[in-house]
């Protein structure tokens, strides 16, 4: 029995005169579509944007019913021929008239074929490209991939594992490369922290894809059946990469400036970067200001007749020459306040002693003559408040600074002490009253640029 569907079957597209018109519209006088050679490139794969604009064309609703469809025909391997019983048993949760519009046009654009011979449905080979394509760029999009490489870089490794990769696949991941470096400039050149360490997380992820796309490129280049523009192309992304990676410099010295110029509470030892990390990490502001008013404003509406009874009340009142003070009042001494707090000088000449003893392989806590010149940070801040630890952390930055060793003062002094300050992301927990972790670093002796300098 012959297969029957209800509706039109829409035409499959082809480009006729009438299209060419329409096409030629869209280019100024004198100037011919067919010229174009992208255009040529276009036209020549006619069937297979026939087969997206099939599966595209129209509402957000109809689209995923289409491919729904097709996705759950194409998955089922135990057999390559569906009769209509086994489409309406298999997609038995679709309603008959959506079900048989949906086969309609898949089959009228040549992505389901109908044999007539034996009634059943397959599905063709152009259908399953479409469907591979679709899931591979579904998977890496639901992928932990920031800098968005992963999807072209699978594209250019799989054409070329086949020997078949183009020029423009390469410049698709040229493009992409290029992009994320104008973007990790301008959070660089931005001087938000917050921008430069997502940034930088980012720039990570681009440095995976880079390790793993530079064996392909090398296969490239070496490839003798590649042509000239090819390996122009592959070189242009080798010089991208070696751009890429050569930002970790920049992020290291943006971060350094940062850290330099953080501006701290007064001696809570809290920065506004953490203030406004403690903000980010409420969900509803609004929420924190509950309690904060006692009483809302409330407002007072009155009547049009109550205004012009206050109004005339107003303007009729008799109202006495102002009797206040004519001259200017008398000065006062401003009142004395006492600062309790420590002086910010005196604690930084405390610290510059201090470390200044252990860079003259002085008596310093967890130091031995005979073992490694290397100390626990927390051996050289503590023991000491919260506020005073915090102060003393946020200026070992400046150790080894070239730029503020050239400088007079305390803190040149500090930059210029023989000591090299490695940090670490890892926590480490204290036996302390004041502090209860601290991050695991370490001060070491620079050797080679002999005792501190007592100037």
């Amino acid at each position: 029995m012959m297969e029957t569907t209800a509706g039109v079957a829409a035409e499959p597209l082809t480009l006729g005169q009438d299209d060419h018109d329409s096409l030629q519209a869209h280019f100024h006088a004198g100037i011919s579509a067919d010229e174009i050679e992208q255009v040529f490139h276009l036209k020549r794969a006619q069937p297979t944007l026939q087969a997206f604009t099939a599966l595209f064309h129209g509402g957000a609703d109809g689209v995923l019913i289409r491919l729904l469809v097709l996705r759950e025909l194409a998955a089922d391997t135990s057999t390559t021929a569906f009769s209509r019983a086994d489409i309406n048993q298999k997609l038995a949760y679709l309603i008959p008239e959506s079900l048989e519009t949906v086969l309609t046009r898949l089959r009228s654009h040549s992505l389901l074929a109908w044999d007539a011979q034996a009634a059943v449905y397959r599905v063709t080979p152009m259908a399953r490209n479409v469907l591979s394509s679709l899931d591979t760029l579904l998977s890496m999009g639901q992928a932990d991939d920031d800098a968005e490489m992963g999807f072209l870089l699978s594209q250019v490794a799989g054409a070329q594992a086949v020997g078949g990769v183009t020029v423009e696949q390469l410049k698709h991941l040229l493009g992409r490369l290029v992009e994320l470096t104008e973007e990790f400039r301008d959070a660089i050149a931005s001087g938000s922290e917050f921008r430069l360490r997502t940034s930088q997380a980012k720039w990570h992820m681009a440095c995976d894809w880079v390790e793993k796309g530079s064996e392909i490129l090398r296969a490239i280049t070496s490839d003798e059946r590649a042509d000239s523009a090819t390996h122009k192309a592959a070189q242009a992304i080798g010089r991208a990469q070696s751009a890429l990676l050569n930002m970790q410099g920049m992020f290291s010295r943006a971060l350094n400036q940062i850290e330099r110029q953080r501006v701290h509470l007064g001696q809570s030892g809290l920065s506004t970067t953490d203030v406004k990390r403690w903000l980010l990490a409420h969900d509803d502001l609004s929420s924190l200001a509950q309690g904060a008013i006692d009483r809302p404003v409330m407002p007072l509406f009155v009547t049009p007749a109550e205004m012009i009874d206050v109004a005339e009340t107003e303007l009729l009142a008799e109202r006495s020459a102002s009797t206040g003070p004519s001259g200017l009042p008398q000065g006062e001494d401003a009142p004395l306040t006492i600062n309790d707090g420590p002086a910010i000088q005196a604690e930084l000449d405390d610290w510059l002693a201090r470390l200044a003893d252990f860079a003259n392989l002085g008596n310093f806590p967890s130091f031995s003559e005979h073992g490694p010149k290397t100390v626990p940070i927390q051996d050289s801040l503590l023991p000491a408040s919260f506020a005073v630890a915090s102060y003393r952390a946020s200026m070992l930055p400046l150790l080894g600074d070239a730029a503020e060793a050239s400088l007079q003062g305390a803190t040149a002094q500090l930059a210029r002490l023989p000591i090299t300050f490695t940090p670490t992301d890892e926590m480490v927990q204290l036996n302390d009253p004041h502090v209860f972790a601290m991050s695991i670093a370490t001060l070491s002796l620079d050797l080679e640029s002999g005792p501190a300098d007592d100037k």
